[in-house]
């Protein structure tokens, strides 16, 4: 089996993350942000072409409005920048969604995009859904992506049990879901990340809630 040629794709690693309206809540912040500059110190040693993404609105817009500080990457993420870096601007959940993001991987030859960044509820989720309409291997971190407390007419939720909740989703179809040094161990040998399907977890969920 041929080696994945990998890209890592760093969403929304921005300051409304970190101080805004939009705070990730689980894994804490400073944990995910440690384990996505690790992933990117990672893909530069081994060659890894990385994409890094910017949501943006119009200006005045509450959150993410263009030159914004909540716009802005965390400076801990553009201390890192190098020029081979593809930077996007993208205006919906999934990095495809109006972007050339597509193109370039298939230039680069990809057929494995390693998901980091935020947030596992939303952007993380679309952008694995996007993966799989092209036909791309899609891999999620699990230490190095986030979730929000969400409350709203349909009920409430915990940022910790949605993010747990959504990665046994993702393994269980769209994506594999490692931790960063899982990742990093398969990146430095070539290898792909084990991942589940629908009729293995379907079992294995009867297996585990029987009685």
């Amino acid at each position: 089996m041929n080696a994945p040629r990998r890209a890592l794709i760093v969403i929304d690693v921005q300051n409304e993350y970190f101080d805004g309206i939009l705070q990730i809540q689980a894994p804490s912040r400073e944990q995910s942000l440690a384990n996505i500059t690790q992933a990117l110190e990672v893909a530069a040693s081994q060659d890894v072409p990385v994409v890094v993404v910017q949501h943006q609105t119009p200006e005045g817009a509450p959150v993410f409005a263009e030159g914004s500080h909540s716009w802005s990457l965390h400076p801990e993420i553009e201390a890192l920048a190098q020029p081979t870096w593809k930077r996007v601007i993208k205006h919906k959940s999934s990095v495809f969604a109006g972007t050339d993001v597509a193109a370039w991987l298939a230039d680069q030859g990809v057929d494995t995009i390693s998901i980091v960044g935020y947030m596992t509820n939303n952007c993380d989720l679309g952008t694995a859904f996007g993966a799989e309409e092209l036909g791309l291997e899609a891999e999620i971190l699990s230490d190095a992506t986030g979730a929000i407390h969400l409350a709203n007419e349909a009920g409430k939720v915990s940022a910790a049990d949605l993010h747990a909740t959504l990665l046994v989703l993702l393994q269980s179809n769209l994506a594999a879901v490692a931790s960063t040094e899982e990742w990093a161990t398969a990146v430095e040998a070539g290898t792909a990340l084990p991942k589940s399907d629908l009729g293995t977890s379907a079992m294995q969920g009867r297996a585990a809630f029987a009685g």
